[in-house]
């Protein structure tokens, strides 16, 4: 069976790492260049010409910069944007524009750097390949706020979130309507290591709660969140009447450092039914698992649905192996979550 090739536009200013995508890409037995453009202008115009399935997209370009370019395309040509940059918040702002993924640039002076990039890259178009345009990406100005409160003892200890693909934006609209009088939120997040300070760094800027990069030691407090570290595993573990953070190096698992089952599995073991894990967009299989030991253990688990996640794999495998209580849409979400809290 011939299998259709995933045509790609790259959108990148520099003539040298245009050339360097472009070529490494095409490595690929699934993956086909149909063009490439060094500035937006060229790429609406390459948009319109190749119809490709994919589009990278660099950040900082002439004429107009990604971001910019992507909320002014996006509406009229649907189509997944991978943003390539150096290492920087303005990601986070592209991804909110509606760009499905991101990966930072490589030290070009490194060979393996570039090929550890260029596989990454392989990858995360394959992803983009599957994944849905969501026709209106989370508007920060718009959010309603917390969508209730959290008043007197609750059962629930702590709060477990995992999620890949589109999970920054989703993991931040979920953030935004819990009150911080929530337990406390454990996250992990598949995000490149630096990023996952910078997203822990956004999202105490602009949510009512504590955020931080989680670092061994850290103690689980009401109305703390902790992001695991881009290239760790995290996991809990109580200490008399404590609970602390585990962070710690290793092999992949699922394919994925920090890998979501590492954190569900601990949070099922150490804190069992006092537990109300979420499992947020994304491709492949992780979490799954660990989620449906929470779950036997007594703990509340709650899924994106499909029709609000940009990649349903994640949450996908979690329903169907029985892991999930409640299915349901991201903006219903944050409202299941203060009612398990009580219940």
């Amino acid at each position: 069976m011939i299998t259709k090739k995933i045509k790609v536009l790259v959108v990148e200013d520099s003539y040298l790492f245009r050339e360097v995508i472009s070529q490494g890409i095409s490595t690929s037995s699934s993956i086909e260049v149909v063009a490439t453009a060094k500035d937006p202008l060229e790429a609406i115009e390459r948009l319109l010409k190749y119809k490709p399935d994919v589009m990278t997209c660099d950040i900082e370009m002439p004429k107009m910069n990604g971001i910019e370019f992507i909320k002014r395309v996006l509406p009229k040509y649907p189509i997944p944007v991978i943003v390539v940059s150096s290492v920087s918040r303005a990601v986070f702002d592209a991804v909110n524009a509606g760009a499905v993924e991101f990966i930072s640039k490589p030290d070009a002076q490194s060979p393996n750097n570039v090929e550890r990039f260029l596989l990454e890259l392989i990858s995360k178009i394959k992803i983009a390949a599957q994944s849905k345009i969501i026709r209106e990406p989370y508007n920060h100005e718009k959010s309603k706020g917390p969508v209730g409160s959290v008043i007197g003892s609750s059962k629930v200890q702590v709060i477990a979130i995992g999620s890949s693909t589109g999970g920054t934006e989703a993991v931040y609209s979920v953030l935004k309507q819990l009150p911080p009088t929530c337990p406390a939120i454990v996250i992990v997040q598949h995000i490149p290591p630096v990023f996952s300070r910078m997203f822990a760094e956004r999202l105490n800027a602009e949510t009512v709660f504590s955020v931080k990069e989680a670092r061994t030691g850290d103690i689980i407090e009401q109305g703390k969140v902790f992001i695991a570290p881009g290239d760790q595993h995290m996991r809990v573990k109580k200490t008399g009447s404590q609970i602390k953070i585990e962070c710690f190096r290793g092999e992949k698992v699922n394919g994925h450092i920090p890998s979501v089952d590492v954190l569900f599995e601990s949070v099922a073991k150490e804190i069992g039914n006092k537990t109300t894990a979420v499992i947020l967009t994304g491709m492949g299989y992780d979490g799954a698992k660990g989620l449906l030991k929470i779950k036997r253990a007594g703990g509340t688990t709650i899924g994106q649905d499909e029709a609000s996640s940009v990649v349903y794999g994640m949450p996908k495998v979690a329903f169907n192996i029985g892991a999930v209580d409640k299915q349901a849409n991201l903006e219903q979400i944050p409202s299941l979550i203060i009612q398990s809290i009580y219940h």
